[in-house]
């Protein structure tokens, strides 16, 4: 079936967390059934003067416009993205243009979201994602929408936390959360499968729908109808596309694929073609990455391998090339990179990846960071160093006096 337009249903009681009904409006509706998901085919007038021709390409500022381009205070900027006149325009300008709308003003939207909880440095919490979502009903998703929109508008709602599920959450919350998803990743997979031509998709546009996806993963969605046919439907463009990503497409999508193997999607179609089409761009692009960008690769590729991915010679070439940054770039880490980049090495030395060439280097440059940065650590951080440190001896390190120290460093 085509989707056409179609606002997730939600027809249900506020609840008491703060959330208010800004005011009694009433909107004609018929029903069509969408999978297991009710959807709404809203019939609103377009309120456009009669004769008047409409041009796409408008020149006017959306409110979610707006709300890009403003300083974030926690307070006042979430309750403006919950504002209904916000989701007014978003479904007027759906239906004003039909077939032709792009989703762009969905995806700035979306953006706002994500840029709301980028400042407040935390997903949203369970109130905000309820107030959220219960606006989100009547958010629009449609196959005329760009790869742009799409990609953008699930990489920042996955970002933002709009998908995590919370114990306890309300049913009817959850029918509309999980109803979103599935027309978007729907719409995914129509745009992935699309066979005539590439059509609009893009390397930066499949880095980050790969890394919302394994987000979705991580957050515990393994089972939500469609993400594994989204997925296995995004990687064979991972290897079309391997020769334009940037450096952190590369990492956003070597992260992605291990938090996947991780959380047993190890069996997905194209999950190791994917992989062996990314390794070799890791060599290629070596020098530009950042230090938080080699630890993610460092931590991503102990991850594979210590879920049973096999060591093949591109594996071990790729870290070889990330070792000697370490080195040049130790003194920029900061305390989770040194923790991540400890215990990555612990995890390659203790599956077989026995000391290869600039690993020993590696550890004695990391060793130092330990002492220095000693009072930043959290308990974690703590913890997996420890782990570290005597993995590392278990299998061969020396106990050098660089050891000996951030041992002692650690212990208080």
């Amino acid at each position: 079936m085509h989707r056409t337009s179609a606002g997730i249903s939600g027809q249900y009681a506020r609840s008491d967390k703060d959330y208010h009904q800004p005011d009694g409006r009433a909107t004609s509706s018929r029903r069509v059934q969408y999978r297991q998901n009710t959807v709404r085919k809203w019939d609103n007038p377009p309120r456009t003067t009669r004769g008047r021709k409409e041009c796409y390409h408008s020149s006017g500022v959306c409110p979610s416009q707006h709300l890009q381009n403003r300083s974030v205070n926690p307070a006042q900027d979430f309750n403006a993205l919950i504002k209904q006149e916000l989701m007014d325009d978003l479904v007027h300008k759906s239906y004003r243009f039909g077939h032709r709308y792009d989703g762009r003003h969905h995806g700035l939207y979306a953006s706002s979201i994500k840029k709301y909880t980028s400042a407040a440095k935390r997903p949203l919490n369970q109130v905000e994602q309820d107030q959220l979502i219960r606006l989100l009903q009547n958010f629009t998703v449609t196959r005329s929408w760009s790869w742009r929109s799409l990609s953008t508008t699930l990489h920042a709602l996955a970002s933002a936390g709009v998908f995590t599920p919370h114990r306890p959450m309300d049913e009817r919350v959850k029918h509309t959360q999980a109803a979103l998803l599935s027309l978007l990743l729907d719409t995914i997979i129509f745009k992935c499968n699309r066979k005539s031509e590439a059509w609009d998709i893009d390397a930066r546009g499949i880095a980050n729908l790969l890394w919302a996806m394994a987000k979705l993963v991580d957050n515990g969605l393994q089972q939500a109808p469609g993400l594994k046919k989204a997925i296995a439907a995004l990687l064979p463009h991972v290897n079309a596309q391997k020769s334009n990503f940037s450096p952190q497409g590369i990492v956003n999508q070597l992260w992605a694929v291990a938090k996947l193997v991780d959380n047993g999607q190890e069996q997905t179609p194209g999950l190791q073609e994917a992989m062996a089409a990314l390794l070799p761009q890791v060599n290629v692009l070596t020098a530009d990455f950042k230090p938080q960008e080699i630890a993610n690769l460092m931590w991503a590729m102990a991850k594979l391998v210590d879920n049973g991915q096999e060591r093949t010679a591109e594996l071990d070439k790729a870290v070889a090339a990330l070792l000697p940054h370490v080195n040049a770039k130790n003194d920029q880490l900061i305390p989770q990179h040194t923790a991540n980049l400890l215990w990555a090495m612990a995890k390659l030395v203790d599956n077989g990846q026995k000391w290869v060439p600039g690993l020993q280097e590696s550890v004695a440059v990391l060793l130092p960071q330990v002492n220095v940065q000693k009072d930043q650590f959290i308990p974690q951080g703590i913890a997996n160093l420890l782990w570290a440190m005597a993995k590392l001896l278990d299998n061969g390190q020396e106990h050098t006096p660089g050891l000996n120290q951030a041992v002692a460093a650690l212990l208080p």
